[in-house]
């Protein structure tokens, strides 16, 4: 996905200027290091479940402010720099589009994309 092109395909869809007025973004990429132990990674293998991405984009879109959810995940094997997840929510108010965000991006991660990280030898 090329981020700045999804915001403003966004931005010509009837109803934006009615009803936005935050766009929050999530650009995800590989980390060359683990989370758990900051060993060097040289890889990662992403798996997503779409059905499940859009199912969650669905919910975090019905929520009062937000206009619109868009989801995208790469997958898999990519290198440390790849682009992994892109997020945007767009809606009217930072005490929406914020939070909603948010347990998008948490959801996403913990419930619908699973990966295997690849370590140096």
């Amino acid at each position: 996905m090329d981020i700045s092109k999804e915001i403003a395909r966004l931005k010509n869809e009837p109803g934006f200027n009615d009803n936005v007025g935050m766009v929050l973004v999530h650009n995800g990429t590989v980390r060359g290091w683990s989370r758990r132990d900051r060993s060097t990674v040289t890889g990662i293998e992403i798996t997503p479940d779409y059905e499940k991405m859009e199912e969650i984009r669905q919910e975090i879109e019905a929520r009062e402010g937000i206009w619109r959810a868009v989801c995208k995940a790469n997958e898999g094997l990519m290198q440390p720099g790849d682009d992994v997840l892109f997020l945007i929510v767009a809606g009217d108010i930072r005490e929406n589009v914020k939070p909603a965000l948010a347990d998008l991006l948490d959801r996403i991660k913990s419930e619908a994309v699973t990966k295997r990280e690849i370590f140096a030898e």
